[in-house]
């Protein structure tokens, strides 16, 4: 024979798996790496990154594999546009609805009453 001479090299390796927020949606996870960086396809909401963060028992099991755009998480990158449209309606039935009744508590002599 021939001598041949072999190297290796060894890759320190934790042994874990993964899966999709909507894979981990009802569960809860001792654990969790949460990777919210921008995908290679599709788009990343904050519904996406409420589910993935919120499978931990609690932030001090969550991590963040690596930084991510703060956007995200801002009112300028709303999730829907009809659930901004939606929110803004409620918002606007809140307010007329408090001051009718605001201005009937004024004529028939009552106050409001706040309970805390």
């Amino acid at each position: 024979g021939q001598e041949k001479t072999v190297t290796y090299r060894q890759l320190p390796l934790t042994p874990s798996y993964a899966f999709t927020d909507y894979r981990s949606q009802g569960q809860t996870i001792s654990a969790a790496v949460i990777d919210i960086g921008s995908p290679p396809t599709g788009q990343l909401t904050p519904f996406n990154i409420y589910v993935a963060s919120s499978r931990s028992r609690g932030r001090d099991t969550v991590r963040l594999q690596r930084d991510f755009d703060e956007r995200l998480l801002t009112t300028l990158n709303h999730p829907n546009e009809y659930l901004r449209i939606e929110d803004a309606r409620l918002a606007k039935i809140d307010e007329e609805t408090k001051n009718q009744w605001e201005d009937k508590m004024k004529t028939t002599g009552n106050s409001l009453v706040h309970v805390s």
